[in-house]
Parts: structure tokens; C-alpha cells; sequence
């Protein structure tokens, strides 16, 4: 789940070095893929201007609500208030932001008290857009598009969270003016998982989610459990952000995501409704329309039962493929929403009190669907769904501690290593975070960093969102915390990352073909994380484009010998290993 901006932004599973681990789920470019898609917008741009201009001096309706312009008062470096609002940070180094008021006052509430982070974060996203777009009139062009393709989604976002963005843009950098106004580009960031999925037909990267209850839990209530495997670098999972949200209309909630976000990628209402969103497969549509974490916003904030989850979204015309999974405390059930821009599906179990999700579509909507099928069969979706079946059969009655351990298994099939970082895992360690809901008993555990290997810190909504909170000032309840899983001081946790870093090294020496590679830092770089198909297929690519022939044939044989994650993949390595063979005759 594939998890957060104004330029397209391309998924990818195809390039999976640097791109594949340093910007992954929403924010891929792949370099090979960059000029077919300027050449592409140029086209575009060189045909269509109309219907831009209202767009870009589009400014939402503010007036109809009252505002007090906050004044923040600095507690410390970490604790800052206004009025009822806070931002804080935790032990285990969450932000936890709980603000209240009218869509407007919302927006500047948090927009007043994140300013700090949610620069930063603006920062990390364009700096690393930059860097694979390096080209100003590249830039440029794409920034023409992004203003075309986006030229309706004021059109399909409601009004109210219109006005919250606009609080909230008040408070952003001057320095990416020149990408877009302040309110447009804060609109444009909430559509860009949504964008990047839709400007190629790709195979996403793989959150996953799963629900029980009844006969699968400790106690028989709904549990559901998510990994959101969204990553644009170590510094932009740094700020996770814990937000408790208290609307003027609607259901208080929960959400977890980044500074600067409004929409929900993960999260739960004081009446026990959950939502986690997981991509699919996606057609490329048109123009933009509802970014789906904005839909599953309202879903949190209007919804009391499944019916009304489902209501909600039925109404909403988004741009991409997305499965949402909605828990609910009220039915003591969980249901998959599958939504695209010319179907909608509902996937409800029967005869059974468990659903999983990951990254392909299971509704009767969906059963003719050719995109939908062919994801299956080449992906990784349907791996991890087969996992998950088989850690529910080796895992009997769970609890939050036993999902914590199923969100952070690191295995394949049978216990297989397939190496740290694989897609098949159900534990791919690169999650932005992973979250455990009790819908019944109004309780969220939120994982800490690294991934979802910190300490999972929980939450009860019935305690926040009451007058108790407003006396103790706290918001965890440090008691039901679940532990940090020993991994994460484990010396394979440390070879891994260093692995990591390695691995762009090594990428960029395959680029050019002058930087030379010792052959002990290819034996180094192997053995950090020895069972993954990937160090020898880079290791192949380096040596062929070395013409050391002999060398990268033994190395893309070495890849085949391994769980290669996708189909397109694996034939990638054979067709190198083939074009090796003939360099040898």
C-alpha cells in the first residue's frame, strides 16, 4: 500500500535501486521514463490552455467563517500552544498535534503550530523532485502540466476542506511560489500519490491491511492492522505526525501521516470507524479529480457504520484505483471499498471473520478487470495475501502484540529469507508507519521509527477527545505500549542500512560508466543482505556495462536463484543474463 508534490510523480517496481528505496509508493520518477513524459506534456501543453486560467486564480469562500488568527505560545522546543491546540513530541519522537474549530480556524491552527515542520517537509519533497528533474525547462514544462492535468480538482474538493487547505497554505514556504500559488500547491500535495499513480500505468509498491475479529482475536473484538509502506527518504519519515482532530461539524478523529496533510492515509473516529487506503491497479485518466485521501477524510469525519463509509465514497469521483479498507466498531465488521474512475466495488467476507488487502482488487466489480488481473499475476499483491494467510494460521487469537509482530514479519512463504527490503515481505522496511486499531475499545497504536520496528505507542480516543485529556495534558496511554522489536538493534537491522547507502553507490556507478567498483565492495555490498535477488542483478549490471561478461553472467544467475520480486523483474534479469550469453559467444 503504493503511501506524500506538484510534479507527476511515477511509481515504480521496475528500477529499484536508488529510485526503488529512496523514493517509493507516491513519489517514483524513473529517469528512462522522464522524456517520454516531457515530450508527452509538450504535446499536450502545445493543444490545450483552456480551462487553466480559472483555475490558477482559483481562491476558496472564506468569509462565512469566523477567525481568530492563532498566537502560538513556545513551551519549549518540542511543545507549542494556542488556546486548546497543541503540538508536541513524544518520547519515541511522534508529533502529536490536536486542534479544534471551524474548517478555516483548522487550517490555520495547523498550519500556525506545524509551520516549522510543514516547510521542512515541503522542502524534502521538491528537493528530491529537483534532483531526478534537474532541467529547467523540464521543470517548467512539468509544472505547465501539473497546472493543466489539475485544472478540475478545485472542482471535486469539497468546499469545507477547501477553506481548511487555505488556512493551512497561509503558513507555507515563499520559496515554491514560482511552482504554484500557496493554496493551489497545498491542493496539488494532496493529490500527489494520486497523480504520480496516475500518470503511468504501473504496478504500485505494496501497503498491506488486514481486519479480525470473532474467532481470530484475543478477546473477539475487530482488530485490524496496517503497514503503509510509503518512503521518500529518511528525512521525510523523521516528522511523523499523530493528529487528533475536533471539527466544528462531524466525528472527531485520529490520523496519521506528515506535516502539512489534511487528508487521511490511516486512521480512526471516535465512533470506530478506520480507514486505511491500499493502490491498485490504475488506468491513466484525464484530468484530476477527488485526491483520495480526501475522501477518506470524510469518511472518518461523517461516518458512524459501513453504510455510510460506503455512501460517502460511492458519491466521490476519484482519479485512480485505490482499495480502502473500513473497519467499523458499530457493525463489528470490516469491509474493502474498491473505488476507480469508472467502477466501484464492495468486497465483504462471508463465512469468515477475517479480510486482507493488499494491493489488487477482490470485489465481483473487479472479477472481468484485465488491469486488475494482470496485477495479480505479475506483482507482489498476491504473495503477501497468501502470507498473511499463512501467518493467521500460525498466529491463533491475536492482539495487538501478535499484529505488531505479523505487520513486522520480514520473511516469505514458508519462512523463506528473500532478503530485507523485498516487496513480497509483509515488512518491505521502508514503511513511513504502520498502525494497529481496537475500533470497540476507541484504542490506536502508532509505530515510531525506524519503519514500524520502534515502540508502537498507543492512543485512546475516548480519553482525548473528553475533558480527561484537557486535565493531564497527555495523549498516550504509555502503559499499553507495545515494545520496539529487538531487530532494530540487531547487527542485520545495521547491515541493512548500510546496505541502503550502498546501494546508491552502486547505482550511480552503473550510470556512469567511469566510476570504477572494487570487486571487494561488490562482495561487501553483497554480503550485507545476502538472500536479495537485488545485489547480484546490480552487481550484473555493473560488471556488463563493464564488459566484464563472465563476471555478470554468474551474478544474473546468482539474481534467478532468488525470490525476485515481480514478474517484470525477473525477466529483466533474464534478459540481461541472455544478452551476456550472446556478448560470450
Amino acid at each position: 500500500m503504493k503511501k506524500t508534490n506538484i510534479y507527476p510523480v511515477i511509481n515504480t517496481e521496475t528500477k529499484r535501486s536508488k529510485e526503488s528505496h529512496f523514493l517509493r509508493e507516491d513519489f517514483s520518477f524513473r529517469r528512462n521514463d522522464i522524456n517520454k513524459l516531457i515530450f508527452f506534456i509538450a504535446l499536450t501543453l502545445s493543444i490545450v490552455s483552456c480551462g487553466i486560467r480559472k483555475s490558477i486564480k482559483h481562491i476558496p469562500e472564506v468569509k462565512q467563517y469566523s477567525l481568530e488568527i492563532p498566537k502560538v505560545n513556545k513551551i519549549n522546543d518540542s511543545t507549542f500552544s494556542f488556546n486548546q491546540n497543541y503540538l508536541t513530541k513524544n518520547k519515541q519522537q511522534l508529533w502529536e498535534l490536536y486542534i479544534k474549530g471551524n474548517p478555516l480556524q483548522l487550517g490555520y491552527n495547523n498550519g500556525a503550530l506545524t509551520q516549522n515542520l510543514m516547510q521542512k517537509q515541503e522542502e524534502i519533497f521538491f528537493s528530491k523532485v529537483e534532483g531526478f528533474v534537474p532541467s529547467k525547462f523540464k521543470q517548467n514544462l512539468l509544472r505547465g502540466f501539473l497546472k493543466w492535468y489539475n485544472r478540475k480538482m478545485f472542482l471535486n474538493v469539497r468546499e469545507d476542506y477547501q477553506a481548511e487547505l487555505y488556512g493551512l497554505s497561509q503558513y507555507s514556504s515563499d520559496k515554491y511560489d514560482f511552482i504554484a500559488p500557496k493554496f493551489l500547491r497545498n491542493m496539488y500535495l494532496h493529490g500527489a500519490h494520486d497523480i504520480g499513480h496516475a500518470m503511468q500505468d504501473l504496478m504500485v509498491v505494496g501497503c498491506t491491511s488486514l481486519a479480525v475479529w470473532n474467532e481470530n482475536t484475543e478477546d473477539g473484538d475487530l482488530l485490524i492492522g496496517r503497514n503503509f509502506d510509503f518512503y521518500v527518504g529518511d528525512d521525510f519519515a523523521k516528522n511523523k505526525l499523530v493528529q487528533f482532530v475536533e471539527p466544528e461539524e462531524g466525528i472527531p478523529y485520529l490520523s496519521v501521516s506528515w506535516p502539512g496533510m489534511i487528508g487521511v492515509v490511516s486512521g480512526m473516529n471516535k465512533e470506530g470507524i478506520t480507514v486505511t487506503i491500499n493502490a491498485g491497479k490504475s488506468k491513466i485518466p484525464l484530468t484530476a479529480k477527488t485526491p483520495i485521501s480526501l475522501v477518506t477524510r470524510e469518511i472518518l469525519q461523517y461516518a458512524k457504520n459501513i453504510d455510510e463509509a460506503i455512501a460517502i465514497a460511492k458519491k466521490r469521483k476519484v482519479f485512480v484505483s485505490e482499495s480502502i479498507l473500513v473497519g467499523s466498531a458499530n457493525d463489528k465488521n470490516a469491509v474493502i471499498i474498491e473505488v476507480s474512475p469508472d467502477n466501484f466495488g464492495v468486497y465483504k467476507v462471508e463465512n469468515t471473520s477475517q479480510i486482507f488487502c493488499t494491493n489488487h482488487f477482490q470485489s465481483d466489480a473487479y472479477k472481468d478487470d484485465k488491469r486488475n488481473q494482470k496485477h495479480i499475476v505479475e506483482s507482489h499483491s498476491e504473495y503477501r495475501y497468501e502470507k498473511l494467510q499463512e501467518l493467521l494460521q500460525e498466529n491463533k487469537k491475536l492482539n495487538p502484540e501478535k499484529m505488531a509482530s505479523i505487520l513486522r514479519d520480514k520473511s516469505g512463504l514458508k519462512s523463506e529469507k528473500i532478503g530485507f527490503g523485498n516487496e513480497k515481505a509483509i515488512n518491505q522496511l521502508l514503511a513511513h508507519h504502520a498502525v494497529i486499531f481496537s475500533p470497540q475499545k476507541k484504542l490506536v497504536w502508532v509505530s515510531s521509527n525506524p519503519y514500524q520496528l520502534g515502540e508502537f505507542v498507543c492512543y485512546d480516543l475516548n480519553e482525548i477527545f473528553s475533558e480527561k485529556r484537557l486535565k493531564s495534558g497527555k495523549f498516550s496511554r504509555s502503559d499499553l505500549n507495545i515494545a520496539k522489536d529487538p531487530f532494530v538493534d540487531s547487527q542485520e537491522f545495521k547491515n541493512y542500512e548500510e546496505y541502503k547507502k550502498l546501494s546508491s553507490q552502486i547505482e550511480d556507478a552503473i550510470d556512469h560508466k567511469e566510476q570504477m567498483l572494487s570487486e571487494e565492495f561488490i562482495s561487501h555490498y553483497q554480503s550485507l543482505n545476502p538472500d536479495f535477488w537485488l545485489v547480484y542483478y546490480q552487481a550484473g549490471k555493473y560488471y556488463f556495462n563493464q564488459k566484464e561478461y563472465a563476471k555478470a553472467k554468474t551474478e544474473f544467475e546468482k539474481a534467478l536463484t532468488k525470490e525476485i520480486t515481480t514478474v517484470p523483474d525477473k525477466e529483466n534479469v533474464e534478459k540481461y543474463l541472455y544478452k551476456t550469453l550472446k556478448k560470450l559467444k
